[in-house]
């Protein structure tokens, strides 16, 4: 953990950034997490006499993006509330291989935000705690949990196949990927991965739940992290009550095609 990681910190909270790879908490021997990362971090800088780091809330370990974390029991308590009642917002960018065209991801239950089609997805999810992987399934289905986003398609890009393989992929001379931006009303296990994926726009290097032609496209363009970024976080101080709001621009390679 470096300062540069650190976006924000008070005696009651740590905003931080997470790069991709790093896991947010494990009971692995020897593997790197943030709750390490960050407790090693305030040893160094003497934060206080009792290090307390307390995770409200997790990004897959494949994921990069902004993390909120409590310095103490009564903080954690607090955000805890927030997110449980949906009161933290959370936002993405996320690089996905796109429908044939932008009209196909765009359901009668979308609206125009700001000249951009805003869509709103809802589902209901069921994990499998023996395979670590969730999928949708019917409303009312046993242990299944709804799950609401909304996402924008911000722009899309056509990338010539043959530049990655020296061949046309799949009979087409182009391969066609739109960038997106999410908002997740609720926090669920792999949720926009699920989502995106069933909506027809799995996300790139995304290699459990992507169909076989976006797996395809991951791995010739040695995408090996998911294309998924957490950009934004906005929750009130658990302390102060004031609002907050953390922005980072991804660092992912495959978010260069839609710099600028």
């Amino acid at each position: 953990m470096t300062k540069e990681q650190i976006l924000y910190e008070d005696k009651d909270i740590i905003v931080c950034f997470k790069p991709a790879g790093i896991a947010v908490q494990t009971s692995k021997v020897g593997q790197r997490d943030m709750v390490s990362e960050i407790t090693n971090y305030c040893a160094q800088e003497k934060c206080g006499r009792d290090i307390y780091v307390g995770c409200v809330h997790r990004l897959d370990q494949p994921v990069e993006g902004v993390l909120v974390f409590a310095r103490n029991r009564k903080s954690a308590g607090a955000l805890s509330r927030q997110i449980a009642e949906n009161r933290m917002e959370k936002y993405y960018y996320a690089v996905v291989s796109a429908p044939e065209t932008a009209e196909k991801a765009k359901p009668e239950a979308g609206k125009e935000t700001g000249g951009i089609h805003k869509v709103t997805l809802t589902d209901y999810l069921l994990k499998d705690n023996q395979t670590n992987m969730s999928r949708v399934v019917p409303a009312g289905s046993k242990g299944a949990k709804e799950a609401v986003l909304e996402y924008e398609i911000l722009g899309r890009k056509e990338l010539l196949w043959e530049n990655f393989s020296g061949r046309p992929f799949d009979g087409e001379n182009a391969a066609a990927v739109a960038l997106i931006r999410v908002h997740l009303i609720t926090g669920r296990h792999h949720q926009i991965r699920v989502q995106m994926s069933h909506a027809g726009m799995s996300l790139l290097g995304d290699y459990k739940y992507a169909d076989e032609r976006s797996k395809k496209l991951s791995g010739a363009m040695g995408q090996k992290n998911i294309a998924l970024c957490a950009y934004g976080l906005n929750f009130a101080h658990p302390a102060t009550g004031k609002k907050l709001s953390f922005r980072i621009e991804p660092k992912g390679g495959i978010f260069q095609y839609f710099a600028g």
